[in-house]
């Protein structure tokens, strides 16, 4: 199992999101869980980022909303990066 970790910049811009998008926090809790058993499993569209945005990955929250995030396979660790909309998340 993965452990996920929420740096305070994340947290802020989660904070904001959510104002504006009360609706996908539960999506989002889904998104968490499923993060932490298997970061895998294609429904999560789990995919590597290009650009200065490399060595980062993505998953949809939705077809318009995406989370960035740092995968640390050796250590069984993610770190979420941001969240927001497509492009807002890969500017």
């Amino acid at each position: 199992m993965f452990s996920i970790t929420t740096p305070q910049q994340f947290l802020r811009q989660a904070r904001k999101f959510f104002k504006k998008h009360p609706d996908l926090k539960p999506r989002f809790a889904r998104l968490l869980t499923d993060l932490q058993h298997d970061p895998f499993s294609p429904h999560l569209e789990l995919h590597p980022l290009t650009g200065k945005l490399s060595g980062c990955f993505a998953v949809s929250l939705t077809y318009s909303y995406r989370v960035t995030l740092t995968l640390f396979i050796t250590e069984q660790e993610i770190v979420l990066l941001d969240i927001g909309s497509h492009d807002e998340v890969y500017r």
